[in-house]
């Protein structure tokens, strides 16, 4: 059995929502030709996309033929709209996670899903998410790896996931046994990164490490016991740092551990006697990086993800998994599907 934690899908349309909120930078679709899209944010194309990202019946046919059981739908990160005003990101969410919450009633042995929540209004954000679970059968939700400011947003500085305003979608996760997943969007650093893709290879790395750091030495995790939450990317850079980040916060106290005591290490995993504190999905491209996730966090604690349908995906969801050779054949099925299974509480 394999379940996908790492998924994206759209609606196949949604009205001008420049239009109906009365300002621009928001995403509508542009279908130019049949099964294909543009993503649109004014006049510029964010992303060319295909009739998988809105088309369950496609995506079932390609999971059937990747041998994959369940995908967990969550929505682009670009959606989030964190920089819109509150009231218009909490609209524009409650569609997204009708619309995901629809196809999961439609196909429910096929998919799971995961919600989009109003982060820069966190009392919003709390209630949207409490409807996901109680009213829509979802899962939990999909957050950025920050919180955007914005004119709109009516907020000046961005945060990041330690702020205290944060609280209320931690204790109301917590109080839901929500599952939360961290997606980077908006990447750290982009304005000097405008060639060779680099926000997308060294900005989304970069985020999530940042996102990771931030709940770590802000006691979120300490604060909020209970709550699950998984990082996308396999971590992004956090896990191939954490020998500088425990060193720092060892020999710089006074910077780091100035909320947290905890040393980071201790998140991970206990030498299989404790799994890792939080999880993160499979997805690194790479076969000495999944073993080095596999013995930092434990297989308990690392689950299959692909990021399907986008071309920074795993082409044959699942391969890299099976080609770890040394993998017992209970901990392949942890990874393949148990660690989501217990993730999302399915």
């Amino acid at each position: 059995m394999k379940i996908d934690l790492h998924t994206h899908i759209l609606p196949h349309d949604w009205p001008d929502l420049d239009t109906k909120y009365g300002y621009s930078g928001f995403v509508r679709l542009d279908h130019h030709k049949p099964c294909c899209a543009r993503m649109m944010i004014g006049d510029r194309v964010f992303r060319d996309i295909t009739d998988n990202v809105w088309d369950p019946k496609l995506r079932i046919e390609e999971c059937d033929r990747a041998g994959v059981s369940m995908q967990v739908l969550s929505t682009v990160p670009v959606m989030f709209s964190y920089w819109a005003k509150p009231s218009d990101a909490l609209d524009l969410s409650r569609r997204l996670n009708d619309h995901i919450a629809e196809v999961v009633r439609d196909y429910p042995k096929r998919f799971a899903g995961l919600g989009t929540i109003p982060m820069q209004d966190p009392d919003l954000a709390a209630g949207e998410l409490e409807r996901c679970v109680r009213e829509l059968g979802l899962r939990g939700a999909q957050i950025g790896t920050h919180v955007d400011a914005n004119s709109h947003s009516g907020r000046i500085d961005p945060l990041n996931l330690d702020n205290a305003s944060l609280q209320p979608v931690w204790s109301a996760a917590e109080q839901l046994n929500a599952a939360i997943f961290v997606h980077p969007w908006d990447m750290l650093g982009k304005e000097r990164m405008p060639k060779y893709w680099l926000p997308w290879l060294v900005g989304m790395p970069a985020e999530t490490s940042l996102a990771i750091c931030s709940m770590i030495f802000g006691g979120v995790f300490e604060r909020f016991p209970k709550l699950r939450v998984a990082f996308a990317h396999g971590g992004g850079a956090f896990p191939f740092t954490i020998g500088r980040v425990e060193h720092a916060f060892q020999v710089r106290p006074d910077l780091v551990a100035t909320e947290s005591k905890t040393n980071p290490r201790r998140y991970l995993d206990g030498r299989g006697v404790t799994p890792a504190r939080f999880y993160v999905d499979s997805l690194v491209h790479d076969l000495d990086a999944l073993r080095m996730l596999v013995k930092l966090f434990g297989a308990q604690r690392v689950a299959f993800g692909s990021d399907y349908p986008f071309p920074l995906g795993e082409a044959q969801p699942g391969k890299l998994i099976e080609a770890m050779k040394e993998l017992s054949m209970k901990e392949r099925a942890q990874i393949l599907s148990g660690t989501a299974s217990e993730f999302l509480g399915l």
